[in-house]
Formats: C-alpha cells, structure tokens, sequence
C-alpha cells in the first residue's frame, strides 16, 4: 500500500492518502473550470484509497454545486483545492495538492466537448523552466 502526503499552500492542512489511485482524469467540463482558473482540473480518483487529515481538518470547506454532483473541498485561508469524498465512497484528489510525487499518468481527458477554445494547441508554445525574461 502507497502513502501520499499532501497540504495547502498556506500549510494550514495536512493530510495523508493510504492506498492506490485508481485513474487519473483531466477534466475540462466547465465547473472545473470555474473551480480551478483553468483548462481543467487534474484529479486523482479512488473508490478504495482512505483519507486522513493530519492537520488543520477545521480549515476544510466543502462546496457543493446546487443541483449537480459536482463539490470542492479547500482550504478556507488560502483556497487551496483538496481531497474530498464524493457518492458511494469515491475519494477525489487534486493532484496538485500531494507534496509527494505521483508516477502515474493521466488515465485520460474528460468532457472534451466543453474544452476551453484557448486550450486547443497548446503544445506548440514556447516553454520556460520559470518567469520569462
């Protein structure tokens, strides 16, 4: 069994994941869009995986869409995404949340048909290792 860790940005919450993912979605419906600033949201999924916050459980807001199933999980200081339990046990995890290292790749790009239009062709832009000149 593998042991991921993971905080907000402010450090206010810690929390370990024990267990496996099961897939990893990159999704671009438009709540995700909504929920992240982006393109899309990069999520990890498990239905057997078991949450445990290690710090700062009371900073843990939950919002969940009216009238869908769609919720966020996040830090109420810093907004950070984290891990939230939906339906049936599903445990979702934000990627960019864990502090330790994920290997596996995006199972795959979901709800494709809201992809932002600016997200198109992207691999054909420049790249930087940081700030740009």
């Amino acid at each position: 069994m593998t042991d991921y860790f993971g905080s907000c940005l402010c450090g206010a919450v810690k929390f370990e994941v024990q267990g496996e993912f099961d897939s990893f979605y990159l999704c671009h419906c438009q709540h995700c869009q909504k929920d992240t600033g982006s393109a899309h949201a990069a999520n990890l999924f498990s239905q057997s995986a078991e949450l445990s916050w290690l710090s700062g459980s009371d900073s843990v807001t939950t919002f969940t869409l009216p009238g869908t199933r769609h919720n966020k999980s996040f830090c109420k200081f810093c907004g950070s995404a984290l891990p939230s339990t939906h339906e049936a046990g599903l445990l979702v995890i934000p990627a960019g949340c864990l502090d330790t290292e994920v290997f596996m790749s995006p199972t795959a790009h979901i709800f494709t048909s809201s992809k932002a239009v600016w997200d198109r062709e992207l691999g054909a832009l420049p790249m930087f290792k940081g700030l740009p000149d």
